[in-house]
């Protein structure tokens, strides 16, 4: 295969945990360094959940592992930064000279008519229907769906993350798309450490979410089930808020009257490493999901894992961990008091999670799939 000069965008930033787009954006820009080929990705300028460090060493990175990192001009007003950035990055991107252009998510698609109006061989990651989240208004449902609906039109190929979406697009749009799951690279287990310090947390003794906090994720029938539950195991709630700052408020409030439950806020690196490590289970509560990075990564680190019966869960999970009836919190009771009340069986499925989802999916196949579909221009 002849060596390729791509241009992502659609993300915010990397390298960055703010959201799992960011993630695969990371992944495969530099998997495909690693291989030979020419990448660029578009970040977004402004604010990062992480705080104004992480802004201000942002502004400094020019490469990462090799890939070019070229920052775009953001208008940071709410509905405008994913907007602008996008336009911004489309733009430079057609003129680039890039033999690919790789746009990520529905709403940045919007801007896919730009490169094809040039003639550039444009790919769209669908990671989720983002238009289906709880936060946005109708203009904004409005513009995501504009972006699915040109996503179908105009690129030449569209990749998508789990079954459902694939046959969502086919009934909708009659469009044939490309299904290429997540990665997910071993971790390195670690020992309680700095969460002990900080949180005093002990092994195997805390009940996890981690991913970000919006609605969707459903953490608000999380801690309405946890309540009703009799065990001294806290409930660690992990991320940040960005865009949703109102939900973290609501979240906060409905925890108040219980001393068990502790919100961290952005974590990354040791702290991030050691709450997957030594949680007793996780939990993902989630009613909407392109596909979990975060439930990848709790498995891959060996975790008992309870999610939603969505099928973008269920088809991360398999036969190796617990589900329960989405937005039911009675159901999510249910099977968390099981949880708690059979440590044996919690053990079992926490032995045979990592084994089985490194099995299943890891980055190296789908960056040679991604590969694969750069090009193929049918």
């Amino acid at each position: 295969m002849k060596k390729l000069k791509i241009a992502m965008l659609g993300h915010k930033r990397i390298p960055s945990r703010e959201g799992g787009i960011e993630i695969v954006v990371e992944e495969l820009a530099t998997g495909m360094v690693k291989k030979g080929h020419s990448v660029t990705v578009y970040n977004r300028s402004g604010h990062h959940v992480a705080g104004k460090e992480f802004d201000e060493n942002a502004k400094k990175v020019k490469e990462y592992k090799g890939v070019r990192i070229r920052r775009v001009p953001t208008i940071e007003m709410k509905g405008l930064a994913a907007i602008s950035s996008s336009f911004f990055a489309a733009l430079r991107a057609t003129f680039g000279g890039y033999d690919v252009i790789h746009f990520h998510a529905e709403g940045p698609s919007v801007m896919v008519i730009i490169s094809r109006l040039f003639r550039k061989r444009v790919i769209v990651t669908i990671h989720g229907l983002d238009w289906q989240r709880a936060k946005w208004g109708k203009g904004a449902v409005k513009y995501l769906k504009l972006g699915e609906k040109f996503a179908a039109k105009y690129a030449n190929e569209v990749i998508v993350l789990s079954e459902n979406v694939k046959q969502y697009f086919k009934d909708t749009y009659n469009r044939d798309t490309i299904f290429i799951p997540n990665g997910i690279n071993k971790p390195e287990c670690k020992p309680v450490d700095a969460i002990g310090q900080k949180w005093n947390l002990k092994e195997r003794e805390y009940i996890l979410y981690l991913g970000r906090i919006v609605p969707e994720k459903g953490i608000h029938y999380l801690i309405e089930a946890y309540k009703q539950t009799d065990t001294d195991y806290p409930l660690v709630i992990a991320g940040g808020a960005s865009d949703t700052k109102e939900y973290m408020e609501e979240l906060k409030q409905l925890a108040s009257d219980d001393k068990r439950i502790i919100f961290t806020d952005f974590v990354k690196g040791q702290e991030l490493a050691e709450l997957y490590s030594n949680a007793y289970v996780y939990v993902l509560p989630s009613e909407l999901e392109g596909m979990p990075l975060s439930l990848l990564e709790a498995m891959s680190y060996g975790n008992c894992c309870l999610t939603s019966d969505i099928p973008e869960c269920t088809e991360v999970i398999g036969e190796h961990g617990v589900n329960f009836r989405c937005s039911d919190v009675d159901s999510l009771k249910e099977k968390l008091t099981m949880l708690l009340n059979n440590p044996e069986m919690t053990e079992g499925y926490r032995k045979a999670a990592a084994d089985y989802i490194l099995k299943k999916y890891n980055w190296e196949t789908v960056v040679e799939q991604t590969l694969e579909v750069y090009k193929d221009d049918k």
